[in-house]
């Protein structure tokens, strides 16, 4: 760890938890290909208790989820096991009920319709499939508002039986995609799917605590998820915690992890997919995953905060052109943080925020534990310390 960045660092995650609007707790590490760069912690596990916040200290990572179900597919891709372009309900049935949502009746009642053609594997981790989120869009929300239906955070079945937006294929929509690609792993296995992580990524990359269910010792480094008021005060939510033994793992938003553990995948990802005890990938797999997958006119969009105390409107640079691939943010130029152009990211409803350049061989996470999502003070000082881990490389 160089002592520029280590003291541009700590000052950074000390100047979040100090300043107002305060964090709670953060922690950050950053990674080359070989080794971490900068690990740090600031502020508390819960606001006003004594625990601090570590490194290793466990957190609902939500969306950053993702990234790892979509490796699950990946991997069983490049081993002929699963076509990422066959139709998806061939083998998760359910995905051949679903229809486009058209509009809504006088009586409020959704209109709906056949999709012109079927979901893939490929469309779900492009989310180009047509699944949304009530968090982000309105029609979802009104669904939800009107049908009683629980949002997919409940951890079930029925949760996941929603309309497309879309004819499959036709548009770019952020949504429960994903849950459904961990559907896909599920069915090809015959596995949970959090079975299939440890056996498949976890253990061979040392990732010890991270999974859908809190073990005994990963709750006794758990942080809470913290609710930010509109006068920017703080409240701990200590009835708040992912279903533990869901009817569904959810692979879009479920598992809960470490800075540490989330470290060692993203230094995978660095390395075309090699990790410590073998390869977790192939080299040709990490190459085809990690490029534009949306074709050369189908940019992704900023987030709308439909539900307000869940999220802000949501975008990463703002007016930059971003793609999306297999499954990760693509940020098509330079970011003004030292990104490289082509770098890999993405995030967590939480306020967790993470980055893969491998033109640059670098990468690095960020956690916090708050609600809404695009929290300013998490966002800016994320930003921040990316950009310290660049400058310290110049």
């Amino acid at each position: 760890m160089s002592d520029d960045l280590k003291t541009a660092a700590d000052a950074i995650l000390r100047r979040g938890v100090d300043r107002a609007p305060h964090l709670p707790g953060v922690v950050a590490m950053a990674t080359d290909r070989a080794r971490t760069l900068y690990a740090g912690a600031a502020g508390r596990r819960v606001a006003g208790e004594d625990a601090p916040m570590t490194t290793d200290t466990v957190l609902a990572i939500f969306s950053t989820t993702k990234a790892v179900t979509a490796t699950a597919a990946l991997q069983l891709a490049e081993e002929g096991r699963l076509d990422l372009d066959a139709p998806a309900a061939s083998y998760v049935p359910a995905l051949g009920e679903v229809q486009v949502l058209e509009g809504f009746a006088k009586d409020g009642s959704p209109r709906l319709r056949a999709p012109a053609r079927p979901v893939t594997t490929r469309m779900l981790l492009l989310h180009t499939a047509g699944f949304g989120y009530d968090i982000f869009n309105e029609s979802y929300a009104r669904l939800l508002r009107e049908s009683g239906r629980a949002s997919v955070t409940s951890g079930t079945r029925a949760s996941l039986m929603t309309p497309l937006l879309f004819d499959p294929g036709e548009s770019w929509e952020y949504g429960s995609n994903i849950d459904w690609a961990g559907q896909v792993v599920e069915a090809v296995t015959g596995q949970r799917l959090g079975a299939v992580m440890r056996e498949r990524i976890f253990s061979p990359l040392g990732m010890d605590s991270t999974g859908f269910v809190l073990t005994p010792g990963m709750r006794t480094r758990l942080a809470r998820v913290h609710q930010r008021g509109e006068d920017g005060a703080l409240t701990a939510l200590a009835g708040f915690e992912l279903p533990q033994e869901p009817e569904v793992e959810m692979g879009g938003h479920g598992l809960y992890s470490t800075a540490e553990d989330y470290l060692r995948f993203i230094r995978m990802w660095l390395n075309d997919g090699a990790g410590p005890h073998g390869p977790v990938l192939r080299p040709e797999t990490v190459a085809m995953a990690a490029t534009n997958g949306l074709g050369p006119t189908l940019k992704i969009r900023a987030l709308p905060g439909v539900k307000r105390h869940l999220s802000h409107d949501a975008e990463f640079f703002p007016g930059m052109p971003k793609s999306w691939s297999l499954s990760f943010m693509i940020n098509d130029e330079a970011a003004p943080t030292g990104r490289s152009a082509g770098s890999l990211a993405w995030a967590g409803l939480a306020n967790l925020y993470f980055w893969i350049d491998r033109h640059a061989g670098v990468g690095g996470f960020w956690g916090t534990q708050v609600f809404p999502f695009a929290d300013p003070a998490s966002v800016e000082n994320y930003l921040d310390f990316e950009t310290a881990v660049y400058r310290s490389r110049a």
